[in-house]
């Protein structure tokens, strides 16, 4: 049975204002899928991320969230179309005066009118989720940097959504701390069937989880390779994406 993608990006040129950086680009994410956007610097990787979870509109084209056109709603359908996505910035993004269940619950509290009890029962169950549990009651100052990424993630996944989108997860972060972070968004995928969307160009976290991805290009301002990493790695006739995978300095200029 052909499955409808949870996301279609269609014909999309994104920029700010008269500025493009990306150029009518044109990609699926299918549901379950682990999809990573990466890419030199100032390739359009976050200007991307920003038009998918609706920061930004569209110079032309259009997002579609689970068949449902996220560039032209507003109103109600938009606030139902936003509230199937989670995300979780680069470095956390958690307030500081909060502690961890406070932050997990603030999506709950903005948009549901559940009952005390039920706004503590799901922040506890999330921040079980990610390994968490025992440190509802702590300030982001008083946990690592890794426990400050798992909270945020427990964050983003607070309504149930369908996508997730990480910006960078595994930024800042030590081999090994990145490594559980990387089992954790697997087993989440496992566990709840979610969509992944990560922002990255950690090659360790992009050959663990990913089972596709798109590489931007700035000078192209367009989308240069679609695929599995490893094929990718070892098949892609673009010099510039095998050096991406195999970590290959540019070649001095003559």
């Amino acid at each position: 049975m052909h499955m409808e993608p949870i996301i279609k990006v269609e014909n999309l040129t994104a920029g700010y204002g008269e500025t493009v950086i990306l150029k009518d680009i044109n990609f699926q994410v299918a549901a379950g899928e682990i999809f990573v956007i990466l890419g030199g610097s100032g390739c359009g990787k976050s200007t991307l991320l920003k038009h998918l979870i609706g920061l930004l509109p569209p110079l032309e084209g259009r997002v579609l969230i689970e068949g449902r056109d996220l560039t032209s709603a507003d109103g109600q359908e938009r606030l139902e179309i936003l509230r199937r996505i989670g995300v979780s910035y680069q470095g956390g993004a958690l307030f500081g005066s909060y502690t961890l269940a406070q932050n997990v619950r603030l999506p709950l509290e903005e948009i549901t009118d559940l009952p005390e009890s039920a706004l503590e029962m799901i922040a506890w169950m999330k921040l079980m989720m990610v390994g968490l549990g025992d440190f509802g009651d702590s300030l982001p100052s008083a946990v690592s940097g890794g426990m400050q990424k798992r909270a945020a993630l427990a964050r983003a996944m607070a309504l149930d959504p369908a996508v997730v989108f990480l910006d960078e997860p595994s930024a800042g972060l030590d081999p090994v701390t990145s490594a559980e972070l990387d089992a954790l968004i697997l087993r989440l995928r496992e566990l709840l069937n979610m969509t992944f969307v990560i922002v990255t160009h950690e090659l360790a976290s992009i050959y663990a989880v990913a089972d596709r991805v798109i590489m931007l290009d700035k000078s192209t301002q367009g989308i240069i390779a679609d695929g599995k990493p490893q094929e990718l790695r070892d098949h892609s006739e673009d010099p510039q994406v095998r050096r991406f995978f195999l970590r290959q300095a540019e070649p001095e200029s003559q």
